[in-house]
């Protein structure tokens, strides 16, 4: 393996500081796990998380002048089959790593594994292409609850984990609606599929063919945006699936369409009961 340089003390104190949060972070005893399943010493100086996980890697790092056992503890840590009974928290993780790991010219792919990828040199990189992606989508009206992901940290290499995240959210708001667990195509058809039941949810009150076609208009919308871009998403490496700030922008508006359409979504058994 190539000598990776030594990582900035900066975005090493970050990486452990998200590693070892008090609310998100790894446990304690996992802290104790993966450093020494890395063979890392912990010379429990400090009894706050991060401050441990910071004196056992800076350490290493001093010992090995590079930064090849940071990145193997990292890629130990975020290995994807151990967080298959949480794979939010693969994401939300992995995403908040790789807002700092571009300053060091890396990235953590679907796969767990690290990449070499183009460096950010500044924090306000990141916050103007933030910035400049809001700006336009709140001119067009765009839905709020589309805008919460215009982040700098999900648009630090390009416009993937926006658009990922932001298609994930439709999902979420269909659950939230209906308690429903699923998820996908899955989903979309025990909320809206309407054939000898009653759904649960509803854009009108289904009494013609016209808006019965308008119901089921929706239902495959939202099966091609979750097969689109959803499912493309989480199975891709993003070297392979290159958005820009056009696609984003389009994207992103069809969504806020998508998150209107669900706001205003009748519950359907008050159709049948009269109520609408």
């Amino acid at each position: 393996m190539a000598i990776i340089k030594k990582f900035d003390l900066a975005s090493l104190e970050s990486i452990c500081k998200i590693l070892g949060e008090t609310t998100d972070g790894l446990t304690g005893t996992e802290i104790s796990k993966y450093l020494s399943e890395c063979n890392i010493k912990d010379p429990q100086i400090n009894s706050t998380k991060w401050k441990r996980l910071y004196d056992s890697l800076t350490l290493k790092q001093k010992e090995d002048q590079c930064a090849n056992n940071i990145v193997a503890f990292i890629q130990h840590v975020i290995r994807p089959s151990r967080h298959v009974d949480n794979q939010n928290w693969f994401e939300h993780i992995r995403t908040k790593l790789n807002y700092v790991l571009s300053f060091e010219g890396y990235e953590i792919t679907e796969s767990g594994s690290i990449k070499y990828v183009s460096t950010v040199k500044t924090f306000s990189e990141a916050e103007e292409r933030a910035s400049q992606l809001k700006k336009i989508l709140i001119d067009r009206n765009i839905h709020p609850d589309v805008l919460s992901f215009c982040k700098a940290e999900l648009l630090v290499d390009n416009y993937f984990h926006a658009v990922f995240e932001a298609t994930k959210s439709i999902a979420e708001k269909i659950r939230v609606k209906t308690n429903l667990t699923s998820d996908g195509s899955e989903l979309v058809n025990q909320a809206f599929s309407y054939k000898g039941k009653v759904p649960f949810l509803a854009l009108n009150n289904l009494t013609t063919e016209s808006y019965q076609s308008e119901q089921k208009g929706f239902m495959n919308l939202l099966k091609g945006i979750f097969g689109t871009f959803r499912n493309t998403t989480a199975h891709a490496p993003k070297i392979t699936w290159k958005i820009n700030k056009q696609d984003a922008l389009d994207i992103l508006s069809m969504i806020s369409l998508i998150h209107r359409k669900l706001d205003n979504a009748i519950e359907a058994k008050k159709i049948y009961e009269g109520s609408v």
